[in-house]
């Protein structure tokens, strides 16, 4: 108790936690992106059930993670090397995870421009509950590694990392649903989630390999790419208008 009053008074300690704060947002926000999509794919009645079980997931994975931050720091440390480059569980981790965001918003993309005929015809869900989960859990425990680490990197007071990761969570939460719906109703805003999938999934890739890609340069491009499309989304809407008006 005397340690958390001391942590609650040290200046730096704060800083710290802003900034960790708004790193974990940043993170879930990608998580949150492949969340949506995927879940869009299910029933109506599914949808907000599985957000909301995709999101504790990940909630439960960086709490456990916690629990073991003297062993997640070990998995920075290679295990074996290619062509002379060694790689960790963490670089292993990284890649399997930007592989596998790569072969899923390809996939969706095929599906966005040539649906299967029973997706035209049915309309309903292309994918099932279970593999919803499934495919979660395996981004989550990606974006949850990379969470903790990043984490461990900026602060030592394990305290401070509990609490960004709440205040994370708690932002997934409350975005979920509206993020959910916003995707929905905007086909186009579908395509450029996707790509922002194969961005993030390339870099995951990068990084696996050593190749540190700076957060700041890939949001800036979301940012501006996200930007172009509301102008878009606007237009359309005030294009819409002036008919409807007519």
């Amino acid at each position: 108790m005397d340690s958390l009053v001391q942590l609650a008074a040290d200046p730096t300690a704060w800083a710290a936690l802003a900034t960790l704060v708004v790193m974990e947002v940043v993170l879930g926000i990608d998580n949150l992106i492949f969340i949506s999509i995927i879940t869009n794919k299910l029933p109506v009645e599914q949808q907000s059930r599985a957000r909301r079980i995709g999101i504790g997931l990940a909630l439960i994975l960086r709490l456990a993670l916690l629990g073991t931050v003297a062993y997640i720091v070990h998995l920075t440390q290679p295990v074996f090397e290619i062509l002379g480059k060694g790689l960790s569980w963490r670089d292993i981790i990284l890649i399997a995870g930007g592989l596998f965001l790569l072969w899923k918003a390809t996939k969706e993309i095929h599906h966005s421009l040539d649906p299967d005929p029973a997706e035209k015809t049915g309309g309903g869900a292309s994918l099932g509950y279970a593999a919803a989960i499934g495919q979660i859990l395996i981004l989550d425990l990606v974006f949850s590694i990379d969470s903790i680490i990043t984490a461990v990197g900026m602060t030592e007071h394990v305290p401070i990392m509990v609490i960004a990761v709440l205040a994370a969570v708690t932002v997934m939460l409350v975005a979920a649903d509206p993020l959910s719906r916003f995707i929905a109703a905007n086909p186009t805003v579908v395509m450029l989630a996707l790509g922002f999938l194969i961005m993030i999934g390339m870099t995951l890739i990068a990084e696996g390999f050593g190749a540190h890609v700076p957060k700041g340069y890939v949001y800036t491009a979301m940012a501006f790419s996200a930007g172009v499309e509301a102008l878009n989304i606007l237009g359309r809407r005030a294009k819409k208008a002036k008919r409807n008006a007519a």
